[in-house]
Order: structure tokens, then sequence, then C-alpha cells
């Protein structure tokens, strides 16, 4: 695999490109343009300048982390055409520069949801973190003053502003889209870029959805393994893939995180990888990527990236706030460098038990 961190660009992020290089293992970064609007064209020369950058730290740009979908290709509008034109001209610049992984959602309006972005932890840390009972008592369209406010003064990632500027106009948008409406509108839209992703080798990540269940009344259709599979058969292309990460598919207890793994060779193109406490129904807390920190079993995890061959390109993610850092929340330095460097360690110890057990028994594998 290729350790990555993600990495909001120059003037967005706290976390700078020469303290990612100094992470043990990293090879590069996940980035973006974080202020093109989602539906425009990414101009080539902001996508040559910030390949540029990358590489003058001696890191690579492993993957794009997102080409946002407009909502008018979510919501099935007329209009979506010229969006999804704008979308396949950016993926042809993105090829033309080299970088062939784009890591995007389908969700609407709100590309995930907490209840609090710094929930206190007995060990002086904190974390992000969902709750059902709170999020019910929030007014859908007054959710992003209440996300803005813990923001620490970041635009926070699928909450840019002039996106979420009228939620109420978004909710409207989506008042007659079902999870059947917006499958259909996701097919759509991915058949009609998969002849340019084919064309250049570009794969197409999709992210599942976070929480992994509807929020505000909103569909939700990337969910669980049998939503996945739906989509693959539905658009088959090898360009069509999953970025999997383990804590928006792991918020439902009910996903077995390693099953989904195995079942899904070929089809993971990009991994998220990190942990979370169940707390209750439709409740947890993130948590460090130690395993005995959270719900997930990371050894299992790890281990079932390595039994099916995956060599794409992941990341820690959504770490604590710890040691006073001010950042992001879920996007500081030093807890993901931690996790970093924990899961790397897993690997490791993984991938050298398993050289041990095929030089000691040659038949094994």
């Amino acid at each position: 695999m290729k350790l990555t961190l993600r990495w909001f660009g120059t003037g967005y992020d706290s976390v700078t490109l020469e303290q990612i290089r100094q992470i043990p293992g990293v090879k590069g970064v996940i980035t973006t343009l974080y202020d093109v609007p989602a539906g425009d064209e990414w101009p080539l020369e902001r996508i040559q300048a910030l390949k540029e950058e990358v590489e003058s730290y001696g890191l690579k740009i492993l993957g794009i982390e997102s080409v946002n979908v407009h909502d008018a290709i979510k919501a099935g509008l007329p209009e979506r055409d010229r969006y999804i034109e704008n979308y396949i001209k950016t993926l042809e610049r993105l090829a033309a520069c080299d970088i062939r992984l784009v890591c995007y959602n389908f969700m609407p309006v709100f590309d995930w949801v907490r209840s609090d972005l710094a929930k206190p932890r007995e060990d002086g840390t904190t974390v992000l973190s969902y709750e059902q009972s709170v999020i019910d008592r929030i007014e859908p369209t007054r959710i992003f003053s209440r996300m803005d406010s813990g923001s620490n003064g970041f635009i926070l990632p699928g909450w840019e502003p002039e996106r979420l500027a009228d939620i109420r106009k978004l909710f409207e948008l989506y008042s007659d889209v079902d999870d059947q409406k917006l499958f259909e509108h996701m097919v759509y839209f991915l058949k009609a870029v998969m002849p340019t992703c084919e064309k250049y080798d570009i794969m197409m990540a999709v992210h599942p959805d976070d929480p992994a269940w509807p929020v505000f009344g909103l569909p939700r259709i990337v969910t669980n393994l049998e939503n996945l599979n739906k989509l693959f058969d539905a658009v088959g292309s090898p360009c069509n893939g999953v970025t999997l990460c383990t804590g928006s598919l792991g918020s439902n207890p009910e996903n077995n995180i390693p099953e989904i793994i195995r079942s899904l060779k070929g089809r993971i193109f990009f991994a998220h990888v990190r942990n979370l406490k169940h707390q209750g129904p439709r409740s947890f807390d993130e948590a460090a990527h130690l395993s005995e920190d959270g719900s997930l079993d990371m050894f299992e995890i790890m281990k079932a990236f390595y039994d099916i061959g995956f060599d794409g390109p992941f990341r820690p993610d959504h770490g604590r706030a710890i040691w006073g850092e001010k950042a992001m929340p879920g996007y500081g330095l030093f807890d993901r460098a931690l996790g970093a460097t924990y899961l790397n360690g897993l690997w490791e110890a993984i991938s050298k038990m398993d050289r041990l057990s095929r030089a000691s028994f040659p038949g094994n594998r």
C-alpha cells in the first residue's frame, strides 16, 4: 500500500507539506483545489501548480479528494449535462498531469454530519462525535451554523459556505428525490464519465455515506456491501470503484468491515482507515487508530487489505485533537501522524508474518 495524508493546500490547511514529508513511510498526499466550486472546470494551470508545489517537497499527488459533484447532477436537473461536461474536462486535465485517482461522494446537501466537532474525552483529547438524539433536535437548515461554530476557523470539507449559503433551497431541490431516484442519477453520471475514465485510466472511487444511514430525511445509497455491489452491477466499468472508508461504513455496526474488504477485491481503489467507538444505536465517537481505543479491529482490517493484495493509496483519517493543537477538526497533524505510524507498523508486521509463514510452510497461500 502507499501511505498518504490528506492535505487541503497552502492557505487552507494548518499542516504543511514540510511536516507531512517527515512522517515515516508517507509517500504522497491526497489533495484538491479547495476553492473551486462544485460544477466548475478545474483550470489546467492550477492543477499543474498544485502538482509542482507537492513535488517540490519530495512527495506526489496520489489522488484527488474531492472533485465535488454538483447538486444538479445528484438531483437529476435538466442542466446536469452541462455540469457533467465540466466534470469530464476536469478529469481530462487531471490525466494530463498524470493524476488518475478521484475520490468523490454522492450524498445530497451534506457530505458528512456530526453532532459535535470537539467532544471531550477522559484523556483530555477531543473527537468528532455523532449522536442521533442530538441531531433529531436540530432544525436541518440550521445545522451549518452549528458546524461552522466548531470549525476552529477553518472551512470544513463538504461544508463550503458558498455551496451551503441557502440550505433551505438545497433541501427543496431534493424534496422528491428518494433512494431509487438518487441511485438512477448516480448511474447516469457514472455512465457519462466512464468513457473518459477508461480512455485515461482514471479510477473513480466513491466514498461511502457518512454516517451510513439517512440524515434529516435525505436519501443515502452508499451504505453497505449490498448497495456497493448494486452500483458495480449497474456500472461494470473497471474504472468504477470505491474509497473503502472504515469509519463511514463502520458507523453501522452491522457492517463487517474485513468481510466487505475481501468481498470487494478489485473494486477498492483508495482506503481511509480510522477507528470509532459505538456508544449506542446511531451514536458513535471517533477514536484513536489503536484497536483497543475503539470498536473496530484495525489488525483484522489491515490484514484484509493485505489478503486481497491491495496496493493503492491509503491514509489515516479523522484524528483526535491532542497536545493543544488547533487545527481543522479531525485533520490535525499530531494524531494523524500517530495513526499513520501505527497503520504502517501493522502492515509491516502482517507482511512479515506472511513471509515467515510461507517460508516455514511452502504450501501456504
